[in-house]
């Protein structure tokens, strides 16, 4: 009998804990807080398990190339570059030291999501047939988010989650439209409303692009598609993200665009044209109605938080782009969002680029788009592939998303859109 730590069993324990993290982490809510409240003691280790199980990846993945003789992949573009902005991190962190719990917490949010993705892309570079595996993974976890948010609009109590640990020091069970307890924001199984737009954001995309390209799909998956698509409109409209709203609108749309464009008579492109200008209109026209005022623009009217979230984000991107442009190599890494909560001034900014530039300046902000976008480009060059289109306009989505919210810093959307990213990049062209 060979040996049991043979390259064949350390790939199989390899693409095992990129699997578990992958499907896993649409539950990292629950996971935190309802086994955080049951062994208090281990909360961090618990909450960091995704983490852990990236650096033991980490370590299994260096063995593994090092036996198959492919350190080679270690100097692909795509893998030069996630290492390019991980030693930014690295060369910065002592230059503004915000304490060793901001910093190794900062390093956590801002760094996790660019492992996967080079964990992910280098795994299905040596595995390539665990490509519909991932895909398996991805949509359980996506059936599980959509499920439960379904759960939550209808039968479901608004506070349920408070029975398993949540609460205002650590998740709040749900929020509400501007303190209007007539529009319950829904958490899912995610940390929090936001997050559930921009999911379901990934979803309905990828959805989108799979019927489009006329990917072969059995009975069977037909019914998940429907209840995926069902679950996401609803998890999507339930979680009163305006962003997310916007933002998927515009990534089906790229999808619908990049397949049917030549298809599309003129006079059909005018009559969109015209319907888009005319619901614009009627939704201005009505603007005063208590429904547009609770949903587009987030003002209750009869009554509300004194600060609206309109200002609370004028007022983060303004002191964000001051701060950045007065601290050109950044305040440093855990100066930002809920690692500085570690430190003696906590600071909030709702803009993932000038979240990162007030991490790491100018220089890591650059690092971190040049990746971004050559993902993308890369994306695009294979958008025949269905995965490839959706994984594409949902990126450019969630772009969007972060020139008003961090959209990376949460857990989920951030380590499954890049762990997409990288199993479709990694897979042989289709």
């Amino acid at each position: 009998m060979k040996h049991i730590w043979n390259k064949v069993t350390l790939g199989r324990i390899y693409v095992f804990l990129l699997l578990l993290i992958f499907g896993g982490i649409v539950l990292q809510g629950p996971i935190s807080v309802g086994l955080g409240s049951l062994w208090p003691h281990y909360s961090l280790i618990i909450k960091a398990w995704a983490e852990i199980g990236m650096a033991i990846a980490s370590i299994l993945l260096l063995v593994l190339l090092y036996k198959k003789r492919q350190l080679k992949l270690l100097k692909d573009p795509l893998i030069l570059l996630g290492i390019a902005y991980v030693l930014v991190h690295l060369i910065l962190l002592p230059v503004s030291w915000q304490g060793k719990k901001a910093s190794v917490s900062g390093l956590i949010i801002d760094l996790r999501y660019i492992v996967f993705f080079g964990l992910t892309y280098i795994a299905l570079k040596l595995y390539p047939t665990y490509r519909s595996l991932f895909i398996k993974v991805g949509t359980a976890g996506a059936l599980v988010m959509v499920v439960f948010a379904i759960l939550q609009v209808t039968i479901l109590p608004a506070d349920i989650l408070k029975y398993i640990g949540y609460n205002n020091s650590t998740i709040v069970p749900y929020l509400t439209v501007d303190q209007n307890h007539a529009y319950i924001r829904i958490n899912s199984t995610l940390r929090g409303p936001n997050p559930v737009g921009a999911y379901a954001l990934i979803i309905l995309t990828i959805l989108t692009a799979a019927l489009y390209r006329k990917a072969v799909v059995r009975n069977r998956t037909r019914i998940v598609m429907v209840i995926l698509a069902v679950g996401g409109v609803i998890a999507l409209w339930a979680s009163y993200s305006r962003s997310a709203l916007l933002a998927a609108i515009f990534a089906v749309l790229i999808v619908v665009l990049t397949v049917s464009y030549k298809r599309i008579a003129p006079k059909i492109w005018i009559g969109a044209l015209t319907a888009i200008i005319v619901v614009s209109v009627a939704v201005f026209a009505v603007g005063g109605s208590t429904f547009v005022s609770n949903i587009f623009l987030h003002d209750n009217p009869n009554g509300g938080s004194a600060t609206k979230s309109d200002q609370g984000h004028i007022s983060s991107l303004t002191d964000g782009a001051k701060l950045v442009i007065h601290r050109p190599l950044g305040a440093g890494v855990g100066s930002t969002g809920s690692a500085s909560l570690y430190t003696k001034s906590p600071l909030v900014i709702e803009d993932q680029y000038l979240f990162i530039a007030h991490e790491v300046g100018w220089i890591g902000l650059i690092a971190f788009l040049t990746l971004f976008i050559w993902i993308l480009r890369k994306l695009w060059q294979r958008k025949k592939d269905w995965l490839a289109l959706g994984v594409f306009a949902s990126g450019v989505g969630l772009a969007l998303i972060g020139l008003l919210l961090p959209v990376w810093v949460d857990d989920t959307v951030s380590i499954v859109w890049w762990g997409l990213a990288g199993i479709v990049l990694g897979s042989k062209t289709k």
